[in-house]
C-alpha cells in the first residue's frame, strides 16, 4: 500500500520535475525556496488535493507553510481530512 506521502511526492514528481532527478525531494525538502514550486504550483497543488481527497477548496488556506515540503502537504492533508472525517 502506498502511504500519503508517497502519493504526493508522486504528483509533485510528475508535476513539476518532469523527468529531472528527484532523489533529493525528501520529506522535508522545501519545494517553494527551491523552486521547484512557484505561487502557480501552489494552485495546482491546491486543486490537485481538492479533487483528490475531497477537500472544499474554501477550507485550504492558501499559506506558503502547508505547501512548503512533501511533509508539510502531508501533515496538512491529514489534519484536515480527520477532522473532516
Amino acid at each position: 500500500m502506498t502511504s500519503l506521502a508517497d502519493k504526493i511526492r508522486g504528483f509533485v514528481v510528475a508535476e513539476f520535475l518532469d523527468g529531472e532527478d528527484a532523489a533529493d525531494l525528501t520529506a522535508d525538502f522545501d519545494l517553494i525556496d527551491n523552486g521547484v514550486v512557484d505561487s502557480l504550483g501552489v494552485v495546482r497543488i491546491v486543486s490537485h488535493l481538492s479533487r483528490t481527497y475531497s477537500i472544499p477548496i474554501d477550507d485550504i488556506p492558501l499559506t506558503p507553510d502547508n505547501f512548503r515540503s512533501i511533509g508539510a502537504i502531508t501533515a496538512f492533508v491529514e489534519n484536515t481530512t480527520k477532522t473532516v472525517a
